[in-house]
């Protein structure tokens, strides 16, 4: 089939020891499973299920890249993340295949317009132009499921080297298996789905010209610079 312009190229993450990379369909992100940063967002943890927003696979970069501050905001925010890729296809999932179907693990930015979300929450209204931003999903090397189980261990986030968030992966309210078998129900997961499973308190805004670096331990780290919007 001839096409009008160039379809976009495939966005796909590095996987530690792989030849081949994992390409994205679908990037799923799961709201306040940290209770201590819910409560900074004036909020709290919903304890009967996860919930989610979305992100655009077209607002997805690798680990290491160096970006405009984005349009549009005077606040935005760093957020540092866990995320999963799948590698099977499940819907209505157990335990064992929610377990099986986690292909591989990752370090992970979710940058966040706080203003322009804030206004969402204000009028009610979706928070897509605070969260799905163009550059606002960044994804380091993965690790495969099977050379990294999830403890206590510390997720952390600096910019330009100074400390900003701390927590504990063992801190979320929902894990990794229990955020597939809640989805799998809403949704025919598969590979190529990715999910970001929330933030550590001790969110906050960065400017042009920050280096953030975010870590998670037994993972590759993440890292995004912002530079000055060209006019």
């Amino acid at each position: 089939m001839r096409y009008l312009f160039d379809p976009p190229k495939v966005f796909a993450v590095p996987v530690k020891g792989e030849a081949a990379a994992y390409p994205v369909r679908r990037i799923f992100c799961v709201g306040r499973n940290y209770a201590a940063h819910a409560a900074e967002m004036g909020g709290e943890v919903d304890r009967e299920a996860p919930w989610y927003f979305t992100k655009s696979v077209a607002h997805a970069v690798l680990s290491g890249a160096t970006l405009d501050y984005p349009a549009g905001t005077t606040n935005y925010h760093h957020e540092m993340e866990l995320a999963f890729a799948i590698g099977a296809e499940v819907f209505d999932a157990g335990e064992a295949e929610a377990a099986a179907a986690i292909f591989a693990y990752g370090c992970a930015l979710d940058m966040t317009r706080r203003d322009r979300q804030q206004d969402g929450k204000d009028h009610r209204r979706p928070w897509s132009l605070g969260k799905d931003v163009e550059g606002s999903a960044v994804f380091a090397e993965m690790t495969l499921a099977a050379d990294f189980g999830i403890a206590d261990q510390e997720i952390a986030l600096s910019v330009n080297g100074d400390p900003r968030q701390h927590g504990k992966l063992n801190d979320m309210v929902w894990s990794p298996i229990e955020i597939v078998m809640h989805l799998s129900k809403f949704y025919h997961l598969g590979p190529g789905d990715v999910v970001m499973t929330g933030t550590p308190s001790g969110v906050g805004p960065v400017v042009a010209g920050d280096g953030i670096h975010g870590t998670i331990e037994g993972l590759s780290p993440v890292e995004l610079t912002l530079m000055v919007t060209k006019s």
